[in-house]
């Protein structure tokens, strides 16, 4: 009888969400196991943290590949041969292969630092996403979980939690008060997602 879902985490960065996603498999608070990292980037954070938890982790760069094909194809392998349950999405900035997409639909998670429908979109991500919104004179900021379509933050939103802003915010303070969202709101939704997935494992 399965009593965890099988998680992959793709990242491009320090891995923050990744560490608090891995912390909260650790005691149970997901009923889950991240048995994959994915980076599109060499020599990040994130890499480390999953090399010392002993999770395997691994560098997924396209212009390492013949062609997007032959790209696309082998991150697809790598998913079926761990065979993963879940995919959530960690700060990765690529857009995933539609195959991917389609193999794993409404089990593919992304976590975005504003309020979408606003503020996304290909090039909004990080500090980019925190200066627009401070320029945008908006009160307030906040985080989304979406489901993960072909388009950048795109698919169905599952969550949100708003962030204030405060009187002379730079985009560092709103950024750290947002993060501190993220690692608790992610974590929720996975838990949500993973007891779904365990149940029809069940079945």
């Amino acid at each position: 009888m399965a009593d965890k879902a099988r998680l992959a985490v793709f990242i491009s960065g320090s891995g923050t969400n990744l560490q608090s996603i891995m912390d909260c498999c650790a005691d149970g608070t997901i009923p889950g196991e991240v048995v994959l990292v994915v980076s599109n980037k060499p020599d990040v954070q994130g890499l480390v943290r999953a090399q010392k938890a002993g999770i395997n982790a691994v560098v997924h760069r396209r212009k390492k590949f013949p062609d997007g094909k032959a790209a696309d194809e082998h991150l697809l392998q790598l998913l079926t041969r761990h065979e993963i349950d879940i995919i959530a999405l960690a700060g990765y900035l690529k857009l995933l292969p539609p195959q991917v997409v389609r193999k794993y639909r409404n089990r593919i998670l992304n976590i975005h630092p504003a309020l979408l429908p606003k503020y996304g979109g290909k090039g909004m991500y990080g500090h980019r996403v925190h200066e627009a919104v401070l320029a945008s004179g908006d009160s307030e900021s906040g985080v989304t979980i979406h489901l993960v379509d072909e388009i950048y933050d795109h698919g169905k939103i599952v969550a949100q939690e708003k962030v204030p802003i405060l009187p002379g915010d730079t985009p560092d303070d709103l950024a750290a008060r947002v993060l501190a969202v993220e690692h608790q709101l992610y974590p929720r939704v996975l838990k949500k997602l993973c007891e779904e997935i365990v149940k029809e494992k069940n079945l």
